[in-house]
């Protein structure tokens, strides 16, 4: 979310374009001491951890964009969104972690900040480590349920969101269906879009455009994340010394950071990523058990899965890559998985093995065919000219991916036929257009890089 902006302080450093421009980032941004007095921390593993924290901070933001953008009223000064962004010791690999904000999370003792009243651990959402003990609680909160060392904390609000997307003139994002929200304003057609920066806020604040909530809204954020890396590191920014410094001044403003994370760190990070890209990031989310907590007077959390967790958060200590890491293919994007679609390839041409390639064409694509090709009769005196996709009205999604994968057919409704599609190959059929879903979550941490989610 918001935390992306700040996550593109460490991309755009990658330039490495002096120590004048990085020295006048650093003086200007607002300090935290996050690791005061934190003892029994973990061990520290290898490559760098960066705690990423976007907060609702919206003060300099204009009555006219609050309206437009609907940002009304007042802000928690909460955590909305929290990411753990993992560079590998080599600096060719940035891993980024999402943790829920309604997760489970047994809070450390600590002082609540506001009220002054000195608390036992208990049980709470994370996010709620934030307003009861600031980037502190948070930092201890987030080790205490990881084992991972935080080596630096990050944090940024809707101001410098919005005002580095435009300085970057816009961020281009792509969907296979409408999204629509109500409550944010998001109004996006299917297709390519390029947002600009209040845009950009509702798309990655949106939580009511499907059924998935935080977790759709979080796979999101993390694919405008790797829109906005791809957009930094295509357009120039990075090696072009005055758009480096305007975008770093609309930062100077809401990033807070710790400590520690100063103008040396930022020149050795920036010399070691110049290299790096969409392909060099990869995204994930803390894998989830079936059933939540329910806590009274605080309402339904979300559990970490107790296995697979822990082997997520083993692979960051031990700096292994979470995706499986391949070239991309120039797949269109669908609003359903090939591998969820089930189809019957018949030949509707009568020309010996036409079934037979194009079955094996959808499947090579992930679309389950049944393997079986049948023959339209009378096909050899009749041949069918046009390729077609019949299919039953109720699983008109699932059609649409798979006419989209043949370029020129034509839909046919079948009131009826169920689930399973048909494609009645025909005279004009040449090739299967490789197709991938928006959500791609493949691997043993459902991780995906992100060149796999950015617009083809």
């Amino acid at each position: 979310m918001r935390v992306a902006t700040t996550f593109s302080v460490v991309v755009l450093a990658a330039a490495g374009i002096g120590h004048s421009v990085v020295t006048s980032l650093d003086t200007g941004i607002r300090r935290v001491d996050a690791f005061k007095d934190m003892k029994n921390r973990p061990e520290q593993g290898n490559g760098m951890n960066v705690l990423m924290v976007g907060t609702d901070g919206r003060d300099k933001i204009t009555p006219a964009e609050k309206q437009k953008y609907r940002l009304g009223g007042a802000p928690c000064h909460c955590t909305d969104t929290i990411m753990i962004v993992h560079i590998s010791e080599d600096r060719d690999r940035a891993s980024v972690v999402s943790l829920p904000r309604d997760s489970y999370a047994d809070l450390p003792a600590h002082t609540d900040q506001n009220t002054r009243e000195k608390h036992h651990e208990h049980p709470n959402k994370i996010n709620a480590a934030y307003a009861e003990g600031g980037p502190n609680l948070t930092v201890r909160t987030v080790e205490h349920m990881t084992k991972v060392k935080i080596d630096h904390y990050l944090e940024v609000d809707f101001t410098s969101f919005m005002k580095t997307v435009d300085v970057l003139g816009g961020v281009e994002i792509c969907t296979a269906r409408p999204l629509k929200d109500s409550h944010t304003g998001l109004d996006m057609a299917e297709g390519t879009h390029l947002l600009n920066g209040g845009e950009a806020l509702q798309y990655v604040r949106s939580r009511y455009v499907d059924g998935a909530s935080d977790l759709g809204r979080m796979q999101r954020q993390q694919r405008f994340l790797a829109a906005l890396i791809a957009k930094a590191t295509s357009s120039g920014v990075l090696l072009n010394p005055v758009k480096f410094r305007d975008v770093t001044r609309t930062l100077l403003g809401s990033v807070r950071a710790d400590k520690g994370f100063g103008t040396g760190e930022m020149l050795d990070l920036g010399r070691a990523m110049r290299g790096f890209s969409p392909s060099s990031s990869e995204f994930t989310t803390v894998p989830l058990s079936a059933r939540g907590t329910l806590l009274p007077g605080i309402g339904s959390t979300l559990r970490w899965h107790p296995v697979k967790a822990k082997r997520l958060f083993d692979a960051l200590r031990e700096d292994r890559p979470l995706a499986p890491h391949r070239s991309r293919s120039r797949a269109a994007l669908v609003g359903v998985a090939p591998q969820q679609i089930r189809v019957q390839v018949d030949n509707g041409t009568g020309a010996p093995g036409l079934g037979r390639r194009v079955d094996a064409a959808l499947r090579s694509t992930g679309f389950r065919t049944s393997r079986l090709p049948g023959n339209v009769p009378g096909a050899e005196q009749k041949p069918l000219g046009r390729t077609v996709v019949a299919y039953d009205p109720r699983w008109d999604r699932s059609a649409k991916a798979l006419a989209t994968s043949l370029p020129g057919c034509e839909m046919r409704r079948v009131p009826g036929q169920g689930p399973t599609l048909k494609v009645i190959a025909g005279t004009d059929f040449k090739a299967v257009r490789p197709v991938r879903a928006e959500d791609i979550h493949q691997g043993e941490f459902g991780a995906v890089t992100g060149d796999q989610v950015v617009c083809p």
